[in-house]
């Protein structure tokens, strides 16, 4: 039997939890980090967009405040405006060669809103690993008339699926449950 579902399966279901992972960092937790921001696209030149960890060194002088030292000093309004146009809810402060933003602490209400946003975020990643698992099911399926193998090879092929596809949800669940604990514990 083709065992090669097996290396598909893990390639594909790592990226969907790396997908997740790094959207999951890009959520606001009332802490200064440069995930935050580092992926924001600038319009920096003429048509080119670039993101903000293209154009700057990004850093967090203390646990609420970021601090963006741009390299081309001729793109600093680019990246405050890029900064003001974005849902982060974050007011860019420009003073001689840095930007500095203050991040503010999150509300009782607003953690509840980024809980939810975080259950949302895993779930579209479920979502994505079932239809994973219904294509390399596709895949065993094809294999089942072959030549040498037999039904047991078949089943246990479903088993090896199901242990796979359990693994990368556990995984899915500690991201879900760390990121939870994050936002309601500061």
């Amino acid at each position: 039997m083709n065992n090669t579902w097996q290396t598909t399966g893990r390639d594909k279901m790592g990226q969907v939890v790396k997908l997740i992972t790094d959207d999951l960092a890009t959520l606001s937790t009332g802490r200064a980090r440069p995930a935050l921001i580092e992926e924001l696209k600038v319009e920096a030149y003429e048509g080119s967009w670039l993101t903000l960890k293209e154009l700057a060194t990004i850093s967090t002088p203390d646990p609420q405040t970021l601090s963006i030292q741009v390299w081309d000093q001729s793109v600093t309004e680019k990246i405050v405006k890029s900064i003001q146009n974005s849902n982060l809810n974050l007011n860019p402060v420009v003073d001689q060669a840095a930007i500095r933003l203050h991040v503010p602490s999150l509300t009782a209400e607003r953690r509840q809103e980024l809980v939810k946003a975080v259950k949302q975020k895993v779930e579209s990643g479920r979502a994505m690993l079932r239809q994973i698992r219904v294509d390399l099911k596709k895949d065993i399926d094809a294999q089942n008339h072959q030549p040498g193998v037999s039904e047991d090879d078949i089943h246990e092929a479903y088993d090896q699926l199901q242990e796979l596809v359990d693994g990368w949800h556990a995984r899915l669940d500690e991201l879900e449950q760390k990121k939870e604990l994050e936002l309601m514990s500061l």
